[in-house]
Formats: structure tokens, sequence, C-alpha cells
């Protein structure tokens, strides 16, 4: 169920994205991960059960693996109504629908760059392989297959949109956008972090083939924020399941993906409403992924 937040919480709104709605609570943000799904860059009418849970609890589970290695926007998890009554006060009869899908952050000055890390070839980065020999505009070993591991991961950085599509940054374009010192950064932390997540995933039977960050400025410190190592921000695939040479099976929304383009969906307004089987189809990947990667059921969850 896709859950309406701003009449009832009655907080201002700091920004509203395709899945997360962010509040202002006094000096620090509350982040609401809705169960909105989007698709080639739409916002589809009909939600995904339970799936902005996973991505909060999965956020959560990795911003606390992941402290050590790099610092994040993490203050609290909103799993009771006393968690929420700390930094909303009043709201309290409102926790049962915020619990499990939201957290409390610091606010930081974003960054505007997209940071993705690869360990494998796979969706854009194969096309352009296959046209070019390249990914993101630099040479590649000859002779890869697609879903193949590379050499090393690479970090392919892009623009953050706010509209339309993200655009891929060479590093000197990312160099005149944020600097040196901080570009430098930004692929440092971004590559420490998918090699720590990857290596934790596999033990899992979960491949993170690739993943995207975002950083912001916290007192003047470069932290992690928005969401981290989520199906919606990396590419997940059974580990049991990989072969080389052709497309894998990814704990995503790849069946809401595959019904959309065999429904014949020009990608423009009015976006359809998904059948009953791919939503469950898609919950249960989701679910799955969360399972897997933290040994946990969901808490709770209203399905």
């Amino acid at each position: 169920m896709d859950i309406v937040f701003d009449t009832a919480l009655k907080l201002p709104v700091s920004g509203k994205g395709k899945v997360r709605d962010t509040y202002r609570v006094g000096d620090k943000l509350l982040i609401v991960a809705t169960d909105r799904i989007s698709a080639f860059d739409f916002v589809l009418p009909t939600a995904i059960p339970d799936k902005g849970m996973v991505l909060n609890q999965i956020s959560v589970f990795w911003f606390g693996k992941t402290y050590h290695v790099v610092h994040n926007h993490l203050v609290e998890s909103i799993e009771s109504p006393r968690a929420l009554a700390k930094y909303a006060p009043g709201k309290r009869p409102l926790a049962e629908l915020l619990m499990g899908r939201s957290m409390v952050v610091l606010k930081a000055a974003r960054i505007p760059v997209e940071c993705i890390v690869r360990g494998y070839i796979a969706g854009s980065a194969w096309s352009e392989y296959q046209k070019t020999g390249t990914i993101n505009g630099k040479k590649a070993p000859k002779g890869l297959v697609e879903s193949q591991e590379l050499p090393e991961p690479i970090f392919t950085p892009t623009t953050k949109a706010e509209t339309g599509h993200d655009l891929p940054l060479k590093p000197r374009e990312l160099i005149n956008l944020v600097g040196e010192k901080t570009a430098r950064q930004l692929e440092e932390k971004s590559l420490a972090l998918y090699r720590f997540a990857r290596e934790y995933a596999v033990e899992r039977s979960i491949i993170i083939a690739d993943t995207k960050f975002e950083f912001g400025y916290h007192d003047k410190e470069i932290i992690l924020i928005d969401e981290a190592l989520t199906p919606d921000s990396s590419r997940f695939w059974d580990a049991t399941q990989y072969e080389p040479g052709c497309s894998q099976p990814s704990y995503d929304k790849q069946p809401v993906r595959d019904w959309l383009i065999a429904s014949g969906w020009n990608r423009q307004p009015p976006m359809p409403a998904l059948p009953h089987e791919v939503v469950e189809a898609t919950t249960e990947r989701y679910r799955d992924a969360h399972y897997y990667l933290t040994g946990r059921k969901l808490k709770n969850v209203f399905s």
C-alpha cells in the first residue's frame, strides 16, 4: 500500500523523490520510504507492498555495517512510537505507519553526482562496450561477455539530473564539477564501500554487480547519504545461478520492466497499472533480497 504522509504528518516538506519523501524535523530530516515504484523515469500507479520497508531496512543495515568504512547520515531508524516522538512531538499516533519504513538523518549538503561502481559488466555498461569497446568512455579489456566480472571494480560517475536521464562524467568533467580533492574522495569512498559490501554479500550468495552511492558534506566531512546498497540502487544477482555470457536473474524490479516492455506501453503518460502477478513477483524479490542480505525478517510488515 502506498502511503501519503503529508496531510497527517503536517511537517515541513524538504523534498519529494520518486520513492522517498523527506521532511524537516528540527535540525534533522525524516526520510520516509514509500511503496511507490518507478520504471523508465515514470512513477507507476501501482504500489509494491513492503517495498519501502525493504529499502529502508536494508539501508539501515548497511549504514551500520559500513560506518567504519565511510561515515553516513543515519541518526536513528524509526522502529517505535517513542523514537518518532523524540523528533516529531505529537506525531506518535502515526508511528505505526512510519515504523520500519523511515529514518531520521543528519542534514547534509548533497554533492550533485551519482557515484556508480561496477564490478561486473551489465546494463548500460554492457551496451556501451558492445558498441565502442569502452566503459564510461574508457577503453575496456577485449573479449568481455555480458555479466562478466571485471578485473577490478571501476568508478563510473554520472550527473544527478533533476529531470530526464543522468549523463556519464569523464574524470576531467567530474573535477570541473566538484573539484579535484572532492572527486578523488568520491572515487575512493565509493570503491571502498563497494569492495566491503561485495565481499560481505557474496558470502550470503548475492553478487552485487554494480551500485550507486550519493554523498554530501556535513561539518566539512563527506558522508554517505540517501540510501545504501538496496535493490533500487544496486544490481543484485543470485550467486548460485550466476553464469557469465547472458543476463542474470536479479533481486529487483525486473518483473516490472519486463512486463512494461511486453505490454507495448509507449513510455508516455498515462502509466499502466501492474497486474497482480507482477506485483507479487516483485514484492517477493524485494523481500528475498532483504532476508538473504540481513538474515532477518522485515519489521512491522503491514501487507
